[in-house]
């Protein structure tokens, strides 16, 4: 399997994730494996603290390969197929470090869901985001878009397939930022050298809590957090975070 298809670069601690599959960035079962596995290791990686997203050319991702949809007469080929498409969202979510999207482009249908599987989501003046399935007789997102939009949103582009630009989606309160195609990359990579200046163990505990206390009641919610804090606060990482604001000087994190 070529790794082409995903180019990865890292350097100060801070990965860049490039989706390389021109003309549109359409997803296929290689570009899936390819992601998966990059997001995995990235977990297990020292030099990794956080990751961006992004893409070549002028499109984000323009979302699954239709030339490769599986055979339905093919025993299991379905299952397969959408097995491997959870999992590459998963894949994103569950990585321990932070991951920043840098949408430069129309992030369509897979590709919206990429960036919705993302912890911030930054994106250029120029991008639009939509869920076609339904013009191509499918239907999916639903969970996604109910997550990020709320009710009437979700419906309005499941059933019609419309486009929303980047600049509503900003308003709605989904994006973290708008920028020029110019600024996007640099900003979100300022944003990830930030996030990888922090303590690794904090941010570990951070997106794990940012993840599970969705799936809670607050009370459970406030106590799972609490109890990450105890744990937090013994470790020599946290020790040193005090000590250095005491002492008013940037901390050195050992990552334990």
């Amino acid at each position: 399997m070529s790794s082409d298809v995903v180019k990865l670069e890292v350097a100060d601690r801070v990965a860049v994730v490039t989706l390389n599959r021109p003309p549109v960035n359409a997803i296929n079962a290689e570009l899936r494996e390819r992601l998966i596995a990059i997001f995995d290791a990235a977990t297990d990686r020292d030099d990794i603290r956080c990751l961006v997203l992004t893409a070549q050319g002028k499109v984000f991702c323009a979302g699954a390969d239709l030339r490769q949809r599986p055979d339905p007469s093919q025993a299991g080929a379905f299952w397969h197929h959408n097995r491997l498409t959870r999992e590459t969202g998963n894949a994103i979510r569950e990585c321990a470090k932070p991951v920043i999207a840098a949408v430069n482009g129309a992030a369509l249908g897979a590709g919206f869901g990429l960036m919705a599987s993302c912890d911030i989501m930054m994106a250029s003046e120029n991008a639009v985001f939509g869920m076609p399935e339904i013009d191509v007789g499918l239907a999916g997102g639903a969970a996604m878009l109910n997550e990020l939009l709320g009710r009437s949103w979700t419906r309005r582009l499941m059933f019609t397939g419309d486009r929303i630009g980047a600049a509503e989606l900003h308003r709605l309160g989904v994006l973290d930022s708008v920028w020029s195609q110019e600024e996007l990359l640099p900003a979100a990579l300022s944003m990830a050298r930030r996030i990888a200046e922090k303590s690794p163990l904090g941010i570990k505990y951070a997106k794990t809590s940012c993840n599970m206390v969705a799936l809670m009641p607050p009370r459970d919610a406030y106590r799972f957090e609490q109890n990450f804090t105890h744990e937090l606060a013994k470790t020599e990482d946290a020790v040193e975070a005090r000590t250095a604001q005491l002492e008013k000087r940037k901390p050195v994190f050992k990552g334990r």
